[in-house]
């Protein structure tokens, strides 16, 4: 009997090609591979490699500069803040800190710095506890009786930095 779970397409299963498998199987000895010659031996692969032609990575001009020293903040506005507490994700009465915005989905990851910009209206108290915040974000949030306290940043100084001091302390 025929039915829509019994029906099969053998056709659309094709066999794979069985390599090194003896002289008449076609893909015998070298097994598909020539003879000799970097592509013939295991582990080539050349990434990029257009056969001689320069590569397009190499056609194309360089562009741009990515700063190493970059510091990335999670940007966060008052109105989100106030939305959450208004949602009952954060608890607008104890100092909200980044575990608590990460928790209400606010930020992505515990760890990243966090700064407060002042877009949105804000009707609440709110005490933030925050790596970085916008002039706008301070006034607003103290006009309505809050407090934006900053966490401190460890700067972390180079072992050749600290030798050059010591050498100097020691003099």
């Amino acid at each position: 009997m025929l039915k829509l779970n019994n029906i099969k397409d053998s056709a659309s299963v094709k066999k794979p090609k069985r390599i090194g498998r003896g002289i008449g199987s076609g893909t015998g000895k070298t097994s598909g591979a020539g003879h000799k010659g970097q592509k013939a031996r295991s582990g080539v692969a050349i990434k990029g490699f257009e056969g001689g032609q320069m590569p397009l990575h190499r056609r194309l001009p360089k562009r741009g500069f990515k700063n190493p020293f970059r510091v990335d903040f999670s940007i966060i506005n008052i109105g989100d803040i106030e939305k959450a507490i208004d949602e009952k994700k954060i608890n607008g009465e104890k100092e909200i800190t980044k575990e608590e915005l990460h928790k209400a989905g606010l930020i992505r990851k515990k760890t990243s710095l966090v700064k407060i910009l002042a877009n949105g209206k804000i009707s609440k108290t709110m005490k933030l506890k925050v790596d970085k915040a916008s002039k706008s974000a301070l006034k607003a949030v103290t006009e309505k009786k809050g407090t934006i306290a900053f966490i401190e940043e460890k700067k972390i100084v180079s072992n050749m930095k600290k030798k050059t001091e010591d050498k100097k302390k020691n003099k």
